[in-house]
């Protein structure tokens, strides 16, 4: 077993010096990230004899203990301030008409991209603090960026026309005054005031994370993975990195020369698989590489950028993962209505199975993280609502743990919203993507913590899919442990000016540096032999 960290037990003693408790609503965040051999013609099981049910190979015959993501609901409001007593930039100015605000009146018309409102708060003593800004939405959901004290740290959304709470949590202030700073990024909002809380205790429990996989008939090497993951979470930060041409690709390259360093974890995309591709003469080489890095020592992750059944494609063929190039319906392919949809995604599905099974074969474990970022709607497997795709991401599940006895999966959800969350006994490891804009090293704590509260039970939790990197040691100070990043390809690392080199935009060199060479920071030259690594009870 691992031993904690000294400020975890020192936690433990403060929960009796806690009492009255305050619910406030979590703070949202949004993205949008752009990405990019002959299917098996089995027999497709109709979809009246797919029924709704825990695996037959669960884990979860018992219900897991619940584990709150906090110790206690103790906040103390500490500083409050109005919104109009600020300074306006651009178009942002003082409004009364709509009732419902406090003090003099609202901030409102932020429309332009330099609009925005700063307000000074004051605290008396360093610490974690809790910003909760109340506004009002002038037309459903919004969201707009906070900076404090010029730094970038995340979003806060507003959905109805009444006045309502947004927190972004632990956000680490010294003692004195900072200025915080409202900046339009969806925009039309009316932002009321901001108030200033101190921040509750995160559970260690919540950090304590038993190596069960949901698939009890796991293969040994995925056993000996997870149990690795566990042992390590919340002491390290494994490196990732995606890079479609395997771990001698550009970006890969580029690291290696700037930091010395080859990331722990190379990730990788089925895309190509695509049936739909395929037709199109896409021809995939990512099973092979992933084998590759794994025989090099490396981990391997994979997502699914699942291109339509050609069916549904109403744009250019290669972009038909998103939903603006589909005309695809999943919900009535899920309820029964298109039942040659649901064959097509079956036919979809049996390809990408082939290729897992060429890794099970070759014994290599996957952090398996498919249908991701459903809740943003941006891909089809999101578009019809959270209902329909997790009936399609049990459906996938079923499909390859019970039909082609895939054992050799680490199943990684990433559905980024609470409502989008399947149960326990489908997920392994909950995925965040967050891209915060450039050179925002932030630990991205707020998304954290959203995080821990999709389940009552204690997962592991990874930053999934990233633009600039984290500073680990904010990450640390604020208790956001990432058990690994995955930075994307492209413009996140390498430019091209005749040869590959580092590119700036998002992460600096000198950060870059910091990260891979941070003691808390595990690359591939740090990874134990995973095949002989000890497996857990």
């Amino acid at each position: 077993m691992k031993f904690k960290r000294v400020r975890l037990l020192i936690l433990l003693l403060l929960i009796a010096t806690y009492s009255i408790g305050c619910d406030f609503k979590d703070d949202s965040d949004s993205l949008e990230s752009s990405r990019n051999d002959t299917v098996d013609e089995q027999a497709q099981d109709s979809l009246n004899d797919y029924t709704e049910k825990s695996p037959e190979n669960s884990n979860f015959d018992i219900e897991p203990k619940a584990v709150p993501v906090y110790l206690d609901n103790n906040r103390k409001l500490i500083y409050t301030c109005e919104a109009e007593d600020g300074i306006f930039i651009g178009k942002a100015k003082m409004e009364s008409e709509v009732s419902g605000y406090s003090g003099m009146g609202y901030v409102m018309g932020f429309e332009d991209d330099e609009d925005a409102c700063t307000v000074t708060v004051s605290v008396d003593e360093e610490g974690m603090y809790d910003l909760n800004f109340i506004s009002a939405s002038m037309g459903g959901y919004k969201e707009n960026y906070v900076y404090v004290d010029g730094e970038n740290l995340g979003v806060i959304s507003a959905e109805n026309k009444e006045f309502s709470d947004s927190v972004l949590e632990r956000v680490y202030l010294s003692a004195g005054e900072h200025e915080v700073t409202v900046k339009k990024y969806w925009g039309w909002i009316m932002l009321d005031m901001v108030e200033v809380y101190t921040s509750r205790q995160i559970n260690p429990e919540k950090y304590n994370i038993k190596s069960n996989l949901v698939n009890k008939n796991a293969s040994e090497n995925t056993k000996r993975l997870m149990s690795y993951l566990c042992d390590i979470y919340d002491e390290k930060f494994l490196s990732g990195q995606y890079c479609d041409t395997g771990w001698l690709g550009k970006e890969f390259a580029v690291i290696k020369k700037t930091t010395g360093k080859i990331p722990a974890i190379l990730g990788l995309d089925f895309i190509e698989y695509s049936p739909s591709r395929v037709q199109n003469k896409s021809k995939g080489r990512q099973t092979e590489l992933a084998i590759d890095f794994w025989e090099e020592g490396g981990i391997i992750t994979f997502c699914w950028h699942w291109n339509a059944p050609s069916k549904y494609l109403t744009k250019e063929w290669y972009r038909g993962f998103y939903t603006e190039a589909t005309n695809i319906n999943l919900e009535k392919i899920m309820n029964g209505q298109d039942k040659e949809g649901y064959d097509l995604l079956m036919k979809d599905i049996d390809a990408i199975a082939n290729e897992l099974l060429l890794l099970q074969e070759a014994e290599v474990p996957i952090l398996w993280r498919p249908l991701h970022e459903a809740s943003g709607g941006w891909f089809w497997w999101g578009a019809s609502g959270s209902e329909a795709y997790i009936e399609l991401y049990k459906l996938l599940f079923d499909r390859l743990t019970n039909e082609y006895k895939l054992n050799n999966l680490i199943w990684v959800w990433n559905g980024q919203d609470k409502e989008w969350y399947p149960g326990d006994e489908y997920v392994d490891i909950i995925g965040e993507d967050i891209y915060p804009g450039e050179q925002v090293y932030t630990s991205q704590v707020a998304r954290y913590l959203k995080a821990l509260d999709y389940t009552s039970s204690a997962k592991l939790t990874y930053l999934t899919e990233n633009g600039c990197l984290f500073d680990p040691d904010l990450a640390l100070r604020d208790g956001a442990m990432w058990g690994s990043w995955c930075t994307w390809g492209g413009e996140f690392v390498a430019k091209d000016i005749g040869i590959y080199t580092l590119s700036e935009q998002y992460t600096e060199a000198e950060m870059l540096i910091k990260v891979y060479s941070h003691d808390n920071v595990l690359n591939l030259e740090d990874l134990p032999d995973i095949t002989t690594y000890p497996m857990g009870e």
